[in-house]
């Protein structure tokens, strides 16, 4: 076999991204992703590329904070892992699937090689996502009318609430940030990352009882790719009366009314309590993903 040649790609051969065959339709998911050139990187055997990586990150940002397109061509899963491990930047990997790739055998033999090739370089499994897509067509979920909701301007209410909510969580990621750094951590990675987003501070709302008592949050979000559910939370005290409905209802409601022509969101799959409220909801499971972290690597 002949030797495995990396690139990184530049302006004038950001061409060589697109000769890869693209079986798990990624492009279609990444229409509205906007890539750097000089964060894709391709593998050539003979001329041909067999594995290949994109790297993203905000338009500010001075380093990606993710990988969210890789692709290997079946057999060179070794091509894909050294794309990987030879790259300058170590951040967590990102695959996206289309729903149905479980059942589908050429589906799941293109993830099992990106799986592979991901493990090989010291990637491991973080968490498997449902990622959603809501359209108007599909009709506003009913507002229950049951909490009253409000802007606050002090981070340290939000920081307060998102470190009581994480206290009890099934989100893989916060649970990760809290085995790290513990609740401080997760709730300062939580508003961190809702500060990096174009949308407005002034968005994120507190949802209280009528009689006053605080039942949780909802965060409206604009991400790079546009209007998003960016955090749905209820305190352990406040659970297992529904509100999570409610959060999730009124943050679609709000979004449409700042101008909204679709709304995306994600949850774990394991975290089944938010599932069931995002298909109460009306929003459809449009594509899976598969998140890896570099355990042990910085």
């Amino acid at each position: 076999m002949t030797d495995l040649v990396i690139r990184t790609l530049s302006a004038d051969d950001a061409h060589l991204f697109d000769a890869h065959p693209d079986p798990l339709g990624a492009r279609e998911a990444h229409q509205r992703t906007v890539f750097r050139p000089e964060w894709k990187r391709v593998a050539l055997r003979d001329g041909t590329v067999v594995a290949r990586g994109a790297w993203w990150g905000g338009p500010d940002d001075s380093e990606p904070v993710n990988i969210n397109w890789f692709d290997v061509t079946e057999g060179e899963e070794e091509a894909g892992a050294e794309l990987l491990r030879s790259a300058p930047w170590q951040v967590e990997l990102e695959i996206n699937l289309p729903g149905r790739w479980r059942d589908e055998p050429g589906l799941k033999s293109a993830a099992d090689a990106r799986f592979n090739a991901a493990r090989a370089a010291g990637y491991e499994l973080l968490v498997e996502r449902f990622l959603y897509r809501w359209t108007p067509d599909l009709g506003l979920p009913e507002r229950p009318g049951r909490l009253r909701f409000r802007a606050e301007p002090d981070d340290a209410v939000f920081f307060d609430a998102v470190r009581r909510i994480h206290s009890v969580t099934l989100d893989a990621h916060s649970l990760r940030a809290i085995e790290k750094g513990g609740l401080d951590l997760a709730a300062q990675e939580e508003l961190d990352f809702f500060h990096w987003c174009p949308s407005p501070r002034e968005w994120w709302q507190l949802a209280h009882t009528p009689d006053g008592d605080l039942a949780g949050i909802h965060i409206p979000a604009h991400n790079p790719s546009g209007p998003t559910v960016g955090f749905i939370g209820v305190v352990p005290e406040r659970r297992g009366r529904g509100y999570a409905y409610d959060l999730l209802a009124e943050c679609t409601h709000f979004l449409v009314e700042q101008g909204a022509e679709f709304v995306t969101a994600a949850t774990d799959r394991g975290n089944f309590p938010m599932a069931a409220n995002f298909a109460k909801a009306g929003y459809p499971v449009v594509r899976e993903r598969i998140n890896f972290h570099a355990a042990g690597r910085s």
